[in-house]
């Protein structure tokens, strides 16, 4: 490995107890959207402990802060999260259902482990501007409310992101490997109808019940579904039904709604077509309609230049030794899912690579992807949606997944929390942190990339960046 290059791997493997512990540390508060003080301050506790710039309250939004170190361009930053998710409590490393805290939080999509992962890439991309001396800033920016608040969205409304050269990020998964393609955007708002409340029995006809108003809404949704593309994605869930009493007309009645669809403009129509259900369905029940605009995102844009770059990293780096035990547990854990025989999801038979993945997988039935994947250059769109995407329209971006989940594990599932507080998860996060590094070294020590990584970049956003977010919102705590 380069000589510049093992200076970011010496940094990273000297203080892999500090990101392993921060990393359990997060598992273990578990805090929501918005609301992860104890995790953010955590991480800018150590960050000034030592020595790195720290910027709080970035934006306005509490828990959002950066970490810099050195001057200069290329300005790289390297993108953390730290949110959990709700109903999803735990035990670590048990391979069956287990609450930790009945009815508590879990990091179902693992970003105890990105935040760490990623804060050990800028820990190493420190140790190479330290040591040779080169020009170059790093940024590690903490990005709450992923799953609820989009403050890396928030942020790209506001023109942040444009201040960097690129972007680098990754995100625990079922297997190793860099992203491509694109996502789709992402609308959430809440709907809360206010009738007035009655003896069910009694007085029935004074009263305007909003439960009605939302199961009205919810119905003409589920028509709705017949008339829109068929990429596109809506869920919701109702949030407060007006009471637990059946001879009360509930009053008051929230429902969440998240609306997808691949291009913003086409998230933006449809949300509008919902929008009209919902002020028809406050007609019909006469209730009084309000909505609460909650976050909103935009689809990825990939980036060849910086995906190939980062692809020879992984490589180079490559996949961590597994224990027999840790083997043993994935096993374990991976039997709970029923996902036997599954490869991969982006791979099907008549792909290129099908023969390559089904024997490193051996046809699916392993309880551990340990291999790397193939770069897949790709436009197809993921039906999930990510923040990461609206910093992907104001900066190149790019960004890696690696193996720290169960092979045929679900995203935001029991599994997952498990696997977020074992040494596999933490081999998976120090191989991020790593492959992260050495492609920020890349930029830094050769201006071609970033060159052509920009030209890549402004030929895909040429149509120009669309917030959906409007100019007025503010994060949202759900």
């Amino acid at each position: 490995m380069e000589k510049n290059k093992q200076l970011a791997i010496d940094a990273i493997n000297e203080n892999e107890s500090k990101f392993t512990s921060i990393s359990d540390k997060v598992w273990e508060f578990a805090e929501l959207s918005l609301k992860e003080y104890k995790s953010a301050e955590l991480y800018c506790a150590q960050f000034e402990k030592d020595g790195w710039k720290v910027e709080k309250g970035l934006d306005g939004i509490e828990t959002c802060f950066k970490a810099e170190f050195g001057a200069g361009h290329p300005v790289i930053g390297i993108l953390g999260e730290f949110d959990a998710l709700s109903g999803l409590s735990q035990v670590g490393g048990c391979p069956e259902y287990k609450e930790l805290v009945k009815g508590g939080s879990g990091h179902g999509c693992g970003h105890n482990m990105l935040g760490a992962g990623s804060m050990a890439a800028a820990y190493g991309v420190r140790a190479y501007l330290e040591k040779t001396g080169k020009p170059g800033t790093v940024i590690y920016f903490g990005c709450p409310g992923e799953e609820g608040g989009a403050s890396k969205a928030f942020l790209a409304r506001d023109g942040y992101w444009k201040k960097l050269d690129a972007a680098i990020s990754w995100h625990p998964g079922t297997a190793t490997a860099v992203r491509s393609g694109t996502s789709n955007s992402c609308i959430q708002k809440e709907y809360i109808f206010k009738g007035v409340a009655a003896h069910a029995a009694g007085s029935p006809q004074f009263g305007r019940s909003g439960l009605d108003a939302v199961q009205i809404m919810n119905m003409g949704v589920e028509f709705l579904r017949e008339h829109m593309d068929s990429t596109s994605r809506i869920h919701y869930a109702i949030t407060d039904a007006g009471g637990i009493s059946p001879n009360v007309v509930p009053p008051i009645a929230k429902v969440l709604y998240m609306v997808r669809a691949i291009q913003v403009q086409d998230c933006i129509a449809l949300q509008k077509r919902v929008d009209k259900i919902a002020e028809a369905a406050a007609m019909m029940t006469e209730t009084e309609l309000s909505v609460r605009f909650i976050d909103g995102l935009a689809n990825l844009v990939p980036n060849t230049v910086l995906e190939k770059q980062m692809q020879k990293n992984l490589e180079l780096v490559g996949m961590p030794k597994y224990t027999p035990e840790e083997y043993a547990l994935a096993e374990a854990i991976d039997a709970s899912t029923g996902g036997k025989g599954k490869l991969p999801p982006e791979i099907d038979d008549e792909d290129p690579d099908y023969d390559y993945v089904a024997e490193m997988t051996d046809n699916g039935n392993k309880g551990l992807n340990d291999f790397i994947m193939p770069l897949r250059h790709s436009n197809a769109p993921s039906p999930g949606s990510t923040d990461v995407g609206d910093v992907s329209w104001l900066t190149p971006t790019v960004q890696m997944r690696a193996s720290c989940f169960t092979a045929h594990a679900p995203g935001h599932s029991w599994q997952n929390v498990s696997m977020g507080k074992t040494s596999i998860g933490h081999k998976g996060l120090i191989l991020g942190g790593k492959v992260m590094a050495l492609t920020a070294i890349d930029l830094y020590e050769d201006p071609s990339i970033i060159e052509a990584a920009t030209e890549e970049f402004k030929k895909r956003t040429k149509a120009g960046f669309l917030s959906p977010i409007p100019m007025d919102a503010v994060p949202t705590i759900v």
